[in-house]
């Protein structure tokens, strides 16, 4: 059992006073018990591997209150699909405070589906288990790529029905996270005219998530450049391994470049740009082609909320940046998944023409870079379509041109592209024996095999029953593309 009376809580976000939350504590609930838990997250807080026993339970449901924790629902607004939306906050959520590891690494601890709180709007503040496992596994993966991101310690399941389109089965998600103030957080305060709360939490932000900036004479300009710059680095990692988030709404952008908030999410399978995973999306507003501009116009509106404290010509010649940000990052993140590091124009060329070719045959993302790693001492040509067969002489040509040996090439490939992604049907398969037979094996294989998506790992594979193959493949035909409801 996990020594949760160790965990020593604060909550500095307190101290900003009662305008920036509801305190409140989690409704209790019956009957607690254990999905899954994530090691390598409970190493973050200095818990032991494995979790489970009714102290952990009971704790991290919600039923005890932990030392130190004084949960509260935060406040914030935001822009959903374009359109500003004045009532969100935490509805559903609190956040017990920070933990300080024997690293002095703080962290925050947050549950996703403690019951009501006056950010509700008249809904029952519990959250699905399909959606928390959803967002386990996600975090979980995105993670195991590299690729900031909140962390999932635990779903924890309670024995109650909630109604959404049916009636489904309840969680709790233990959510870890850098940081939890939010794009929305500042608009908030900036939509209901109070610039003196804008500035509080800004003062409250840099302090405590970017200090080195506090004695900066432009320190809020330089904050606002250091979360553009955090942003566009975070979305160039998006499209490099084919994460589409889904819900790009400036209530899930963090001041940290953390990816946040997990609801329909997916990843690129037979690879189509225009693609989203959320159903609700019909105009493609958060398709995977989308991510990068979206998070310039998702700026755009953060940088509104700081016109008191920053002049607005100067927040434009930040937002100015953004582009070539992100296009230098992702220019870095494309040499690295091609193993080559010499980003001319021969290379720009060659990455173009590689993404027309993705599309056309609308092959495997993530399973074509592996492939091409053993190219060409371990595969043949022949394994690709024949159109392929002039763009891989152009790419050897220039492999041979930068001096890239093929091996080594292989090495460099393999340790940023993955064997392993969190393919929709690997989630379907999983959520079906959570679902249907309260068999949370799948789940637990997903989570370990994200863990680290690079390599195999046989003695853990056969402990754990994996078969690599299985997991490697590419996505069956009937869940290409496949979509995912936000409530889901």
């Amino acid at each position: 059992m996990p020594p949760c009376q160790n965990l020593k809580f604060k909550n500095r976000f307190i101290d900003l006073g009662p305008e920036f939350y509801q305190e409140k504590q989690p409704d209790p609930v019956t009957d607690p018990y254990l999905v899954d838990y994530s090691p390598s997250v409970g190493a973050l807080l200095d818990l032991p591997s494995e979790g489970g026993g009714s102290g952990f339970l009971e704790k991290f449901s919600g039923n005890q209150p932990m030392e130190g924790a004084r949960p509260l629902a935060m406040a914030y607004s935001g822009h959903q699909f374009g359109s500003y939306n004045p009532r969100l906050g935490d509805g559903r959520g609190l956040l017990l405070g920070e933990v300080l590891n024997k690293e002095n690494i703080r962290w925050n601890i947050y549950l996703k589906g403690a019951g009501p709180t006056r950010f509700a709007r008249g809904f029952d503040g519990r959250a699905t288990l399909q959606s928390s496992i959803r967002e386990h596994l996600g975090s979980e993966a995105l993670n195991g790529l590299g690729v900031p991101s909140t962390r999932s310690l635990a779903v924890i399941g309670i024995r109650e029905l909630i109604y959404r389109q049916k009636p489904e089965l309840a969680a709790i998600l233990v959510r870890v996270a850098d940081c939890h103030i939010r794009f929305g957080s500042f608009e908030y305060f900036h939509h209901t005219n109070q610039p003196k709360n804008v500035k509080r939490l800004a003062d409250f932000a840099i302090q405590n998530y970017h200090n080195d900036l506090w004695n900066e004479p432009e320190k809020y300009r330089i904050f606002f450049r250091r979360v553009l710059t955090l942003t566009a680095q975070l979305i160039s990692k998006w499209q490099a391994v084919g994460f589409v988030h889904g819900v790009m709404n400036t209530d899930n952008m963090t001041i940290t470049g953390t990816t946040f908030d997990y609801g329909p999410y997916g990843f690129i399978d037979g690879f189509n740009p225009s693609y989203t995973p959320n159903s609700s999306d019909t105009h493609g507003r958060y398709a995977y082609q989308q991510q990068a501009e979206i998070g310039f116009w998702n700026l755009n509106k953060l940088a509104e909320t700081l016109i008191p404290l920053v002049s607005s010509d100067q927040l434009q010649e930040e937002v100015k940046q953004y582009q070539s940000l992100f296009n230098g990052f992702y220019r870095e993140e494309m040499g690295l998944k091609l193993g080559l590091s010499i980003l001319d124009a021969d290379f720009s060329q060659l990455t173009q023409e590689m993404f027309y070719l993705l599309q056309k045959y609308q092959q495997d993302y993530s399973n074509f870079f592996r492939l091409l790693a053993n190219f060409p001492c371990h595969i043949e040509k022949i394994q690709f379509p024949v159109e392929w067969h002039s763009w891989l002489d152009k790419y050897l040509n220039l492999c041979e041109r930068q001096g890239v040996d093929h091996e080594e090439r292989k090495k460099r490939m393999d340790v940023v592209n993955p064997k392993y992604i969190l393919r929709t049907h690997l989630v379907q398969r999983a959520l079906e024996k959570a679902l249907k037979e309260s068999d949370f094996s799948e789940v637990k294989r997903l989570r370990i095999l994200m863990e680290n998506p690079f390599e195999d790992r046989p003695e853990l594979f056969q402990k754990y029953d994996i078969d690599a193959d299985l997991y490697s493949q590419d996505t069956p035909q009937g869940f290409l593309s496949r979509q995912t409801s936000c409530s889901a």
